[in-house]
């Protein structure tokens, strides 16, 4: 990969990462991907289709056979296989699922692929986890964001 127009933003839970991606998306007009939604969403499907995190062959299979995708249109974030999943992906028992299957690798490397792919032609912003070391190397910007708990917590 040359060098991408890509600004990755990493650091620990809570940092502000979201909140700093969004406000910088918005005022230099960049694409956002939501990692987090994205890993939220295959593991509603997953789920919704009886495919446990354990099921690697089962993962592999739906893998290759969903579409995938990502801000197809103004009011849709997500949608597989023609079914608009950005409500459903914020519904709390879909966080725990997301954190189950986003440690399966071939989850992980089918996201980093979509990632890439999006962020290919458009000039975009990340952030969550191993965005500037393993999806975006070459990022032309990497920042590592940190914020002591006293500002964390406000």
């Amino acid at each position: 990969m040359g060098k991408s127009k890509v600004i990755a933003i990493d650091g620990p839970s809570g940092s502000g990462k979201s909140t700093i991606a969004k406000k910088v998306a918005q005022t230099l007009n960049l694409t956002r991907l939501d990692t987090g939604a994205m890993f939220r969403a295959i593991a509603y499907v997953l789920d919704e289709k009886l495919i446990s995190a354990v099921d690697t062959t089962g993962i592999e299979e739906k893998l290759a056979s969903i579409n995938f995708e990502y801000q197809p249109d103004e009011k849709t974030l997500i949608r597989i296989d023609g079914i608009d999943l950005s409500e459903k992906i914020r519904e709390h028992h879909v966080s725990k699922l997301a954190s189950q299957y986003s440690q399966v690798p071939q989850i992980r490397n089918y996201l980093k692929q979509k990632q890439r792919e999006i962020a290919q032609n458009k000039a975009s912003i990340l952030e969550g986890t191993d965005i500037g070391t393993v999806i975006f190397p070459n990022a032309a910007l990497k920042i590592f964001l940190t914020a002591r708990a006293e500002v964390r917590a406000k």
